[in-house]
């Protein structure tokens, strides 16, 4: 088999679990460890959801914490897009619905810190993203609730397997009060996430890569690399402030990060 025709396998395998909602066999026995590999067969995926009439809206950073990449048996950040179609905000309403469980195959979820950027993040030299230029590209630090998720059978996940499925991205919930950075230092913040009332998960903004805007500075980079990078308006999930939990249908998830109101979504089949 080409590289091009493992891509193209693994790119139906994954799609074909999404569509069905029947988890499939790990994708790392066609692209095994071949990362650039792993991030065609994601942009296959995405380029195909695009068609399918979904935006781009920013990006997500993956595996930032200790606690998540022992939880996923990796030892590095990866990255995935967030798409429109993604986006169930509405459900952190007061009064909102129900969030739907109908797209999800084996959902986990996780409280971070997003970011919205108000200029690109685009210099010609890459040793030119420092902390300071991207701190100064964001507009606002808001809290927010990823839906992970993995179209691979029971999470059973290598690095490239986690890459290739979009960085096991589901769906993502975020605030709509956000904080000028001058009003919040994201390392400092401290989350807490409840289930029914129960404590799940717990952490702090140093546990996302020592800082959230290093996340952020680490994905500009990567981003520059692959030569599509950050755009003003996108948002930005910096990533996990602690371990990643399951839920299931009629659950009340509410994250509290500090300096923020409150984010509570209740989920349904």
């Amino acid at each position: 088999m080409s590289n091009q025709d493992a891509i193209d396998a693994a790119v139906g395998r994954l799609s074909q679990a999404l569509a069905t909602r029947v988890p499939c066999a790990p994708v790392r026995d066609l692209i095994g460890d071949d990362l650039p590999a792993a991030y065609a067969v994601q942009q296959g995926l995405v380029q195909a959801r695009l068609a399918g009439g979904a935006t781009v809206v920013g990006r997500k950073i993956g595996a930032t914490s200790e606690a998540v990449q022992r939880q996923l048996g990796v030892d590095q950040p990866d990255f995935g897009y967030l798409l429109s179609d993604m986006d169930v905000s509405h459900g952190a309403a007061e009064g909102g619905p129900p969030i739907s469980m109908r797209t999800l195959l084996q959902p986990r979820v996780e409280g971070e810190v997003a970011f919205v950027l108000a200029r690109d993040i685009d210099p010609e030299d890459e040793a030119e993203i420092t902390i300071e230029l991207v701190r100064d590209a964001v507009e606002v630090a808001l809290p927010a609730l990823e839906i992970v998720d993995s179209r691979i059978a029971d999470w059973a996940i290598g690095f490239t397997d986690t890459v290739a499925d979009n960085a096991s991205s589901g769906l993502f919930v975020v605030g709509t009060e956000g904080l000028p950075l001058s009003g919040i230092e994201p390392r400092d913040v401290a989350m807490s996430l409840t289930i029914n009332g129960e404590e799940r998960s717990a952490g702090n903004g140093a546990a996302c890569l020592g800082d959230p805007l290093e996340a952020l500075r680490w994905l500009a980079v990567q981003a520059h690399r692959f030569g599509d990078p950050l755009r003003a308006g996108h948002l930005i999930l910096s990533g996990a402030l602690g371990p990643f939990v399951p839920f299931a249908p009629g659950d009340r998830v509410v994250a509290t990060i500090s300096g923020f109101a409150p984010l509570s979504v209740t989920f349904e089949e």
